[in-house]
């Protein structure tokens, strides 16, 4: 299993329908801040799609947007037009709204909005890899993205047994095109891990660091592994995936550990032994500094909300580091 299909399968992914529009020029929709990432499919026509800070975005049809952290916005057709006031998001599954507005005049514009939600057993950092507004323009195969979600507007209209599971689904397809043709979008240097399992270099150290986050790994180890010395694979690796390799480990062994509290009853003496630490101290002190909780407390918390909550990451910069002798 590769890095992405790793993080992947341990996303617990949601999300839903909001809103299916039909648009007459003249037409101008406002959109509050939101918890989520929200989406955007303009079906029919042409729009503009503009967030505060002043960045726009031309639309056309077939065009899909994802407002990755749900920054307040504005769509329209003429900004001039006074703007609908969307307030009412957080729509109950099975109640999807259509909504008729703007005038009478051509063009006639359509457009399905909806949310993401990503619930993260371990943090994954997903969507904080991600810009802040990605544009996906329609491809040769995008009869596909129309099929998806023209079933989950079908599946929204009325409330059925397993409808949930359905739209969270249809989410999930959804939500890994959209890393796809964003990460076949990216230059050398951007996207974080994302971009950088590319490399022919750190992308096999990133999947050796995944697949045995258990190992003392140095800097001279997985250089000589994937064939770079160990100065050359440190830039590399701080260049491409936007941290130090030990920095990374540390993170990925923290991942790791509170996937397997959340998933598994084994012991903390065996989930730090598992993640590459001699002693439960040490590691329960180390994850404590980094997710905010203890490893008992945080096993509890995530638990009992169903793993709903995601407990606090603390901010300090060197939370989630610690010395390794090879640095």
């Amino acid at each position: 299993m590769d890095v992405l299909d790793e993080v992947l399968d341990r996303v617990r992914f949601g999300g839903t329908l909001l809103f299916h529009f039909e648009l007459g020029h003249p037409w101008h929709l406002a959109l509050p801040e939101r918890p989520y990432a929200l989406f955007h499919y303009l079906s029919r026509g042409s729009a503009t799609l503009a967030l505060e800070q002043g960045q726009e975005l031309q639309m056309t049809e077939g065009d899909l947007v994802v407002i990755t952290r749900g920054e307040p916005h504005l769509i329209y057709s003429d900004r001039r037009t006074q703007a609908l006031q969307l307030l009412d998001l957080d729509r109950i599954p099975g109640r999807l709204g259509a909504v008729r507005h703007g005038g009478s005049a051509e063009p006639f514009s359509t457009m399905i909005c909806g949310n993401f939600t990503v619930a993260r057993p371990s943090r994954s950092g997903l969507l904080e890899l991600l810009p802040p507004v990605l544009l996906l323009k329609p491809a040769e195969d995008a009869v596909w993205l129309e099929a998806v979600l023209r079933r989950m507007v079908s599946e929204s209209a009325l409330e059925r047994p397993g409808q949930g599971v359905m739209l969270s689904r249809l989410t999930e397809v959804l939500f890994v095109e959209v890393l796809r043709s964003w990460i076949k979008s990216l230059a050398a240097g951007e996207g974080g891990w994302l971009g950088a399992m590319a490399d022919p270099h750190i992308g096999p150290a990133l999947q050796l660091i995944h697949d045995r986050p258990d190992r003392a790994w140095t800097l001279g180890d997985l250089g000589q592994t994937v064939g770079l010395g160990r100065s050359a694979f440190s830039a590399r690796f701080t260049k491409l995936v936007g941290q130090s390799m030990y920095r990374y480990l540390i993170e990925r062994r923290m991942s790791e550990a509170a996937f397997l509290l959340e998933t598994t009853d084994e012991g903390i003496a065996r989930i730090a032994s598992r993640v590459g630490y001699e002693t439960a101290g040490a590691f329960s002190k180390l994850f404590d500094r980094y997710h905010g909780l203890s490893p008992g407390r945080y096993r509890a918390v995530r638990r009992s909300d169903g793993g709903r909550r995601q407990p606090p990451l603390r901010s300090d910069g060197e939370a989630a580091h610690s010395r390794h002798p090879d640095q």
